[in-house]
């Protein structure tokens, strides 16, 4: 079976973030893309390391891309990229703390599965918080004087639930008290 070395599956304890997968976004006048971004503990050497591994692969396999019209390929420290580090990039978010972070999108709508690889078909499964594997891939880029590696976005599996991000409460959080009494009154 041929494994492709740019293609990562992020470890289950991958939290989803800013979880855009159901419809396209336009993001100022651009092509609508479905996006994630999702949030790899430290602690998750061994995704990590893979993630590092693939994309060192779509550097060497970029290179030219990235070379563009230049007489040399610019170095993997001077162009942008995907793992970004959340405590100096976020560092008043807490959920992004002792964290690493990738920013993936695509302008197919991703496949979602659930643990037993079921898919999700309830919109309110998938929001920002879940905990779930991610298949992305790494690819190198260079338009309008901007290089570097991008990570794709290909399918998602839910694994489990966890506290929303955002701050927002659910509408069955809000009404779960009966703090108004005289509401029937």
């Amino acid at each position: 079976m041929f494994k492709n070395p740019m293609k990562v599956i992020t470890g289950p304890n991958t939290r989803w973030s800013y979880a855009n997968v159901w419809e396209a976004k336009s993001i100022n006048g651009g092509t609508p893309k479905f996006s994630v971004s999702l949030i790899i503990p430290k602690s998750d050497t061994k995704t990590v390391a893979k993630i590092k591994g693939a994309i060192e692969a779509a550097y060497r396999e970029g290179e030219a891309k990235l070379k563009g019209n230049g007489k040399t390929v610019p170095s993997l420290s001077a162009i942008k990229m995907p793992l970004r580090d959340g405590d100096t990039e976020r560092p008043d978010d807490p959920a992004y703390s002792d964290s690493y972070f990738i920013n993936a999108n695509s302008t197919t709508a991703p496949g979602i599965v659930d643990a037993d690889r079921q898919p999700v078909l309830e919109r309110s499964e998938v929001y920002s918080g879940v905990y779930g594997r991610a298949s992305i891939n790494f690819y190198a880029f260079n338009s309008n004087g901007n290089r570097g590696i991008a990570c794709g976005l290909n399918n998602l599996q839910k694994i489990r639930d966890g506290e929303p991000l955002g701050g927002k409460s659910s509408a069955e959080d809000d009404f779960a008290t009966d703090d108004d009494e005289d509401f029937l009154s």
